[in-house]
């Protein structure tokens, strides 16, 4: 390190040495600097002392005061000459009109597929177009010939007399001859002269200003623009409504005729290929298709019920199981014999409770009862053949709809190129009939406009203009003034422009050559110098004092080297040196004081943080720019977030985390979730160093897991302790341990080093 040399009073000769060495090789460069040096003096006159481009603001006032006369009396005189002026010119009354462009169409005059929309706001475009509208030659014409302003002198000067300065200002083309202009010319012209519109800024309302001699004609001639311009888009939208109206009944009658053709054409073609319609607008032939389809289904599903019939009860027969169908308990003569069965079933049980199974009236109801069994079975077979005929007559039909829908397939099949022709056909007299009745309605809608007296306009006049008592022009009083003013400038810079003149004239004529001044020379100076002190490499600390060029004996500061070369190790480890810790025997603050002195010199060139698993440190809170920060157990209880508890380092770019605020409860150290907190801060970082003191309480986890060890041992541990405490550590988990040949001492020397 640079301040190496400083740390013991052996090397006093060596700084003695450098010190005199620098201020032999200094001396000769300050004597160079202060040798004799001789001056040149020019002598010039009194009035050459002022040098070129100065200026003589006395000079200046004295012209002023002496030729005020030159200033007054033309300001005086322009004063009186404007206030006349002002007075003799003809005022001009100006009047205003407002017109608001809103769009104010009825709802109900708008077309059909318009009346569901609303309007778009005009755009500053359409605003500026509408005042283009005011400006109009056409409108100037109606309002001109309305007022009568071509019988006015005020518009027309040639009915009062030209002067013979205009007629000469013309003559010599300053201005136009009003007698080589039309009438028609020379009144536009004045009328333009005293018209102004102008649409308000982020605004949709026109303002129309006019001007004149007579203030009711101004206020007239306003009203009258405002509403020649009202009457001029009312006349445009009905000429637009008529000339749609006269192209519409055009069109009309010529669509009528191409669409009596289309509808022809389509019946002779349906007649031709016999394409008939029948109902729910299909064709007969596939109506009928349909129905074929319809009846074919129906045989076929009341062929396959009286086939699965019949077959249950042939089954049922077969198997000697009681007929149970529905078609057969729903027969009347099955109705009849089963009740007879039961009757002789009852006999024969009433019989049976005094006769014997031999005795022939029990023969005779079992003989009986035998028969209507027999007569049963035959009438459910009976049932059974009648189902069977029933199913093969609905095959029958089934084959016969069959052919009739197969046949109607062919005639369909054979009929689908004219049926297209026939689609086509419908589909081209269908465009024509709808573009008809779009067109008829366009053309009543368009009639019904043009027969309205008030057609909607686009604006509406806010306010009208009014008779004005006060004159618009001339402006007396900024006429006036701006005319005096401007004398009262002109004429003082035209006096100070000559004394100016006056004052640089004669300084060419009056300069002398310089002359060569006696020689004197400066008597030398031995300089003094004084030993140069490098400054720290790291940050500056507020007031730290002089160094000293002697440092005190017991200041030996290799423990500074060790932890340098420690710290540049670490540094070209890399990923594997990425999370360190600290710990170690030494008493004190020796422990701290080496982790942020290591620290420190890592944050040089990377992202540091130092962790404080130790008690709280004084000396962490000192170096730490908020002292009262919580720390890593106000984070476990949830009483802080990351951002509250990293802090920075008043002398370098480290940051720093404490074990938490006074007083608090270590066994929070103990949760996992610090473990969490430190992957999360592994991730953020370049390197995390842990101030794990002498690690008697921490979990063994915490401290060795993906961790390099740095043990900072007391100054008196033996070596063989030493040796034992490594081979310990390594045992715990530690990749790799380092152990400082002695910790860093709390003195004020080191402490600036370390901020070095």
């Amino acid at each position: 390190m640079r301040l190496a040399f400083w740390r013991a009073g052996k090397d006093k000769a060596v700084i003695e040495r450098a010190v005199s060495k620098s201020r032999a090789e200094a001396a000769p460069k300050i004597e160079a600097k202060i040798e004799t040096k001789i001056e040149a003096k020019p002598v010039v006159t009194k009035q050459a002392q002022i040098e070129s481009g100065d200026i003589d603001l006395h000079a200046l006032g004295a012209a002023l005061a002496r030729k005020r006369g030159w200033i007054i009396v033309p300001t005086v005189l322009m004063l009186v000459g404007s206030i006349a002026i002002v007075n003799l010119v003809t005022p001009r009354y100006k009047s205003e009109v407002r017109i608001l462009i809103d769009g104010r169409e009825n709802v109900f005059l708008r077309p059909n597929s318009d009346r569901a929309e609303e309007r778009q706001a005009l755009d500053a475009e359409a605003v500026t177009s509408q005042v283009q509208l005011v400006l109009s030659r056409d409108l100037a014409r109606e309002i001109i010939k309305k007022n009568k302003l071509a019988e006015r002198p005020e518009f027309d000067p040639v009915l009062q007399g030209i002067s013979p300065l205009k007629s000469l200002a013309a003559m010599v083309g300053i201005g136009r001859d009003p007698f080589s202009m039309t009438p028609e010319e020379r009144v536009l012209d004045a009328y333009y002269e005293r018209l102004q519109a102008y649409a308000v800024d982020k605004s949709r309302v026109i303002v129309v200003d006019f001007q004149s001699a007579d203030p009711e004609l101004a206020a007239r001639v306003a009203n009258s623009i405002a509403e020649g311009y009202l009457v001029l888009q009312q006349s445009a939208r009905q000429e637009q409504a008529k000339n749609a109206s006269q192209w519409l009944a055009g069109e009309i009658g010529d669509l009528r005729k191409k669409v009596s053709e289309a509808e022809a054409r389509v019946e002779d073609f349906r007649s031709k290929s016999s394409l008939f319609v029948g109902t729910n607008n299909t064709t007969l032939s596939n109506q009928q298709m349909g129905e074929i389809n319809t009846q074919l289904n129906n045989a076929r599903s009341i062929k396959a019920d009286a086939e699965s019939k019949a077959k249950l009860i042939r089954e049922m027969l077969q198997s000697g199981k009681p007929i149970e169908a529905s078609e057969v308990v729903n027969s009347e003569l099955m109705r009849r014999l089963s009740e007879q069965r039961v009757t002789l079933r009852a006999q024969l049980a009433e019989q049976s409770s005094t006769l014997l199974g031999n005795h022939p009236r029990i023969k005779e109801l079992k003989a009986q009862l035998g028969d209507l069994d027999n007569q049963i079975r035959d009438e459910a077979a009976k049932i059974s053949r009648t189902l069977e005929s029933d199913a093969r007559i609905a095959s029958s039909r089934v084959d016969g709809l069959t052919t009739s829908l197969d046949q109607l397939k062919k005639q369909a099949a054979s009929t689908n190129g004219q049926d297209v022709q026939l689609r086509a056909l419908e589909r081209e007299a269908k465009a024509q009939r709808d573009l008809l009745e779009t067109y008829l309605a366009k053309y009543r809608e368009a009639n019904t406009r043009e027969t309205i007296d008030t057609a909607p306009t686009d604006g509406r006049i806010i306010s009208r203009a009014i008779v004005s008592n006060t004159p618009a022009y001339p402006k007396k009083l900024p006429i006036v003034l701006i005319a005096t003013i401007a004398t009262l400038l002109l004429s003082s810079g035209v006096v100070v422009t000559g004394e100016l003149l006056r004052q640089t004239a004669p300084r060419a004529v009056e300069a002398v050559l310089p002359s060569r001044a006696p020689v004197r020379r400066e008597a030398m100076v031995e300089p003094v110098i004084e030993p140069v002190v490098a400054p720290p490499l790291g940050p500056v600390v507020d007031n730290p004092g002089p160094l000293q060029p002697e440092m005190a004996p017991e200041a030996d500061i290799s423990e500074f080297a060790e932890i340098e070369q420690l710290a540049g190790s670490l540094r070209r480890a890399g990923a594997a040196a990425k999370k360190v810790t600290v710990l170690g025997t030494a008493a004190g603050e020796s422990i701290t004081l080496s982790t942020l002195t290591l620290a420190r010199h890592l944050a040089r060139d990377a992202r540091v943080v130092v962790v404080d698993l130790a008690v709280s440190s004084p000396t962490i809170a000192a170096v730490s720019v908020d002292a009262s920060a919580p720390g890593l157990a106000e984070l476990m209880q949830g009483e802080a977030t990351f951002a509250q508890v990293i802090t920075r380092d008043k002398l370098s770019r480290l940051h720093l985390v404490v074990a938490g605020r006074p007083g608090f409860d270590r066994s929070l150290l103990q949760s996992p979730r610090v473990t969490l907190a430190i992957d999360a801060l592994l991730r953020a970082y370049d390197h995390v160093l842990l101030d794990a003191g002498s690690a008697s309480d921490l979990p063994a986890d915490l401290l060795t897991a993906h961790a390099r060890a740095v043990v900072v041992p007391d100054a008196s541990m033996a070596p063989d302790a030493r040796t034992q405490m490594s081979e310990q550590l390594r045992a715990a988990g530690f990749s790799e341990v380092t152990m400082l040949s002695k910790p860093v001492q709390p003195t004020v020397e080191a402490a600036r080093v370390v901020a070095a």
